[in-house]
């Protein structure tokens, strides 16, 4: 360890980090809904799914009443000064979707660009449909703390 710090303090600091996090335990093992523990694999994928869809799809959701159709503008267009102003508050360093696109990429298009895709979101709105790339989605477990063995962590 010396004979890194000496040499590379960058490999210094990693080897401090590593030991100071001590032993990670991989989650190879999980607990299914009922509390036993899942090694198949196959029992953990669907575990996960299980988890995942009841997250993403609460069936106890509030049902909110429809606005009225005037006072939404559903009828309406949708602007390229409306898309520009979505466009400019996008986070750079973000992951790309499925489809590659940078919000870089989105912040960098000129007049033309933003007339396009203000055209496509447009037919998007008036059609009541999106590009399936639109709809999926890529879900990255991160875990945070505590047992790694429970999907909510």
């Amino acid at each position: 360890m010396e004979k890194d710090y000496r040499t590379a303090s960058g490999k210094f600091s990693q080897t401090i980090r590593h030991l100071r996090r001590g032993k990670q335990l991989s989650a190879n093992t999980v607990y299914g809904g009922g509390g036993e523990l899942l090694v198949s694999t196959g029992d953990i994928v669907g575990r996960w799914k299980e988890y995942l869809e009841d997250l993403l799809n609460p069936t106890d959701t509030p049902s909110a009443e429809e606005p009225e159709a005037e006072d939404s503008g559903v009828y309406s267009f949708i602007t390229q000064a409306e898309v520009t102003e979505v466009v400019q508050q996008l986070l750079g360093g973000k992951a790309p979707g499925v489809d590659g696109i940078r919000p870089e990429y989105l912040k960098s298009l000129d007049v033309l660009g933003l007339s396009w895709l203000t055209r496509l979101c447009n037919i998007a709105w008036r059609s009541g449909t999106v590009p399936l790339d639109w709809a999926t989605g890529v879900v990255v477990p991160l875990f945070k703390k505590g047992d790694r063995r429970v999907c909510s962590n």
